[in-house]
Formats: structure tokens, sequence, C-alpha cells
């Protein structure tokens, strides 16, 4: 997907929210466990309720990968669900040096067809350039995130002040461009995205944290908003798990659509 058409839908759908699939076989409602194939049921009933109201889905690979054979093909399923006009994100945070980082990008732009990857930059260059060989796919790299241990690391600073953080952002943007690469940035500290808008100022970035991890979508507007929007507002636990019941989907319906009502009055606010 590129970048225009990213643009025309949340122009679109007055949104730009991003839901997370993490679905975890112990917490979705128990008459679902019932079915063949309760992963995938539990996302398609889902995907049913709020494909109308975001403008990208999130799975989280690690819950399906947990779940071997059966996971995968969950995944999968979910995936060819999912309407064609909606941006996917593979949350599988992949990383190594160049020969395996261009057969995770097979696995997931080749034979999945997600149209986007969650990065880990660390091992440099190489072990992200072989996400950004490919037509209308996207690396999303990680830049600040939100856990509490993301401060072992992301902001210890150079002898001239400079953060880790914003090491990573001024040397990975060379890499690719804001036609194929966003960034992950935290949304619990929405107040840092000041420092990263003025780093890269045109890319999207991926924002988890609102909703059930306390952040909040009007600071993340606030300093992340650009001229494009620019974000990719996830929420996860705080939309699927709305409800636990045979009416669990309309009550992530509901949730979904409180956010997208205000995400729709920033975007006018902003004049887009």
């Amino acid at each position: 997907m590129t970048r225009h058409e990213i643009i025309f839908q949340i122009k679109k759908k007055k949104s730009f929210l991003c839901i997370g699939l993490d679905t975890d076989i112990e917490k979705i409602p128990q008459h679902l466990l019932e079915l063949e194939d309760p992963i995938f049921e539990f996302n398609k009933q889902i995907i049913d309720a709020t494909k109308d109201l975001c403008v990208a889905y999130k799975p989280n690979i690690a819950f399906y990968e947990s779940r071997g054979f059966k996971g995968w093909e969950s995944l999968q399923k979910t995936l060819a669900y999912i309407p064609n006009d909606i941006f996917t994100i593979a949350d599988a945070k992949r990383g190594d040096i160049g020969n395996t980082s261009k057969m995770y990008a097979r696995a997931f732009f080749e034979n999945m067809s997600f149209d986007s990857v969650t990065v880990a930059p660390y091992m440099g260059s190489d072990s992200v350039t072989p996400f950004l060989k490919f037509k209308d796919k996207w690396a999303i790299v990680l830049a600040l995130t939100s856990n509490k241990g993301g401060l072992d690391f992301q902001k210890i600073e150079d002898k001239y002040g400079k953060k880790l953080f914003e090491q990573v952002l001024e040397t990975s943007k060379q890499w690719g461009s804001d036609e194929n690469m966003m960034y992950v940035v935290g949304a619990t500290r929405a107040e840092e995205l000041l420092e990263i808008r003025a780093i890269v100022p045109n890319h999207f970035l991926l924002v988890p944290g609102v909703g059930a991890q306390g952040g909040s979508l009007k600071d993340v507007a606030k300093y992340g908003l650009n001229s494009d929007c620019g974000l990719l507002v996830n929420s996860s636990r705080g939309i699927i798990y709305t409800g636990n019941d045979v009416d669990f989907a309309q009550k992530a319906g509901i949730e979904a659509k409180k956010l997208q009502q205000e995400m729709a009055v920033i975007l006018s606010e902003a004049g887009l």
C-alpha cells in the first residue's frame, strides 16, 4: 500500500485508528472455544465490527506463533479476511543480519502479503534495508518504546547530549524514505513526539499505548500530527477485549467508534 493510499483512507474514514489483533486464546469469549478455529472466528467478528472505523490492523505475531501451525493458519485466514483497502502490519519486531532479514521480508511480504513489518534497528542498516526493497511495502522501525525497560538503552546520551533514540532516527532515516519507512513511538511519552518530529517531520509514526496502556490520544495528536496526519494510533486490548460474551464484537465496535469520532474532530480541526 502506498503513502497516498494510506492518506486517502485516513481522510475517507476520518480516522487514523490502528487496531491490534493481539488475540489470546485464554482471553477470548468461552463460547468461541467450541469452534474449529476460535482465534480466526474472534478476529473475523472484530474485523466485521470495526473495519469501517479503522485504517489499519496490526496482528501481534507472537500470539499466533505461540500456537504453532494452527496459529499460523489462523493468521493467514485473518490476513485474507481483512479488506484490501486496510493497511496491515505484521507486529513481528524482526531484526537480524542481512540474509536472515531478507528471509523475514520474503515471509511477510511475499508469502503472507502484509503491507508492513515492525523491525528492530539494533543491528544496523543491513537488518532493515532488506525490508525496503519491496515495492509498496513498509518497514516500521522501533524508535522510542513505552515499556519500562525501554529506558535501559533508548535514552542513554552520548558526550554531546544526544539520546540513543535520536541517533537511531537520524541514522535510519537515510536508509529509506517517508514512502517506505515508519517509526514506532510509544504514546505514554507523547511530549517526546516534538523531539521526534524535529528529526522526522514527514514520516508516519505508529503509536501504540493509547487506551489500556494509558496514552492520551489528544496529546499524541497535539505533538505528533503533521500536514498529512502522519499518525497511525494503535489500540489493542482497549478495543478487542471490551466485552467477553456473545456481544463482544459489538462492544469492540462501540469502543472503536469512540476513538474514531475523537479522531474525526482532531482531523477536522487540523483541516484534514
